[in-house]
């Protein structure tokens, strides 16, 4: 496939860009999202973990009532709805990092949806909307020794560290952003840095990108000018600064331009952002039609925040 790079003014001439951002939060609870364990950051490896975290037969999840409270004021704070009654889900897949063989989250019915959040950009305002909010647990870390790109493919063996493994998060998940032009890039920069000095206000995470406690996956498609249809996206996951999702939306912007002036396709996939050199690489393909197996998370009872305990939280806001 050809990948050659286009003028940014360039793709501003024939190409309209579309974004979705998807960031996930770790939150600064004192204990995992389902088990008791500390969820402090930079232990020795494996040594904050127990039965549940680690999928050991017999365990039972309990949820973790801070995390709820958490997610609840960070919809409100997004002028989201919050939910009466949503539940847990079970997304399978197996992966080294999550133990399980599948992730405990939300699916069809997080605990947030339809909010939005307006930022400035030179003078102007754009609305970014937000689908919803949703909440899971984080996956262990995984670290692929010897190959050259530090990565699984080429690796020597690998390393898993499941101290991370059930920490608490919420991934905050936009609708397609439209109309951005030019500014794109800014608008997907300006969004991420609103959203943490939000979450930062509300003393729900640390939100310190460098350590991964927030991380942000980058959706870009292009289409023809003027066209209002959605083009083939890529997501580039991961991005773990501001300035890096300024330069992953730009870049992918000229990478995909590229491939279309070329009459080739967009491949629908995952990509790899680089922080030494700005570009990004392929990961893995990726469908719409992913088999997760999502069903009801058996172990754990609905959640159904009263209308009380809402407001309470509301007026609590700072």
């Amino acid at each position: 496939m050809t990948e050659t790079l286009v003028g940014f003014d360039e793709v501003l001439e024939r190409y309209d860009p579309a974004m979705g951002l998807e960031v996930h939060v770790e939150l600064n609870t004192n204990t995992k999202m389902f088990c008791g364990c500390p969820a402090t950051f930079g232990g020795e490896p494996n040594s904050q973990v127990c039965p549940t975290c680690l999928g050991l037969p017999g365990s039972m999840p309990v949820v973790n009532a801070k995390a709820v409270e958490s997610a609840i004021r960070i919809g409100l704070a997004l002028n989201g709805e919050i939910a009466e009654w949503c539940r847990f889900a079970r997304k399978n897949y197996f992966y080294p990092d999550m133990p399980k063989n599948f992730q405990t989250s939300q699916y069809d019915e997080p605990i947030v949806y339809d909010g939005y959040l307006d930022v400035e950009v030179e003078g102007e305002t754009f609305r970014v909307e937000i689908e919803r909010a949703h909440m899971e647990e984080d996956t262990g870390k995984t670290t692929h020794i010897g190959g050259a790109t530090g990565r699984i493919h080429g690796a020597d063996y690998s390393l898993v560290d499941y101290n991370r493994a059930g920490i608490p998060l919420i991934e905050i998940v936009t609708r397609p952003i439209l109309g951005t032009g030019a500014k794109a890039p800014l608008v997907a920069k300006a969004y991420v840095a609103a959203l943490r000095e939000i979450l930062l206000g509300l003393g729900v995470s640390d939100v310190r990108m460098d350590q991964g406690s927030m991380r942000c996956d980058v959706n870009l498609s292009l289409s023809p000018k003027g066209s209002g249809k959605l083009g083939t996206r890529t997501e580039t996951k991961n991005v773990n600064s501001l300035r890096s999702v300024e330069r992953a939306v730009r870049f992918e912007m000229s990478r995909h331009a590229g491939i279309l002036d070329a009459g080739e396709a967009i491949f629908q996939e995952t990509r790899h952002f680089h922080e030494d050199t700005g570009t990004t690489s392929a990961g893995r393909a990726k469908s719409d039609a992913d088999d997760y197996r999502y069903f009801p998370e058996p172990d754990l009872v609905p959640v159904a925040p009263s209308r009380e305990w809402v407001e309470e939280l509301r007026a609590s806001l700072p």
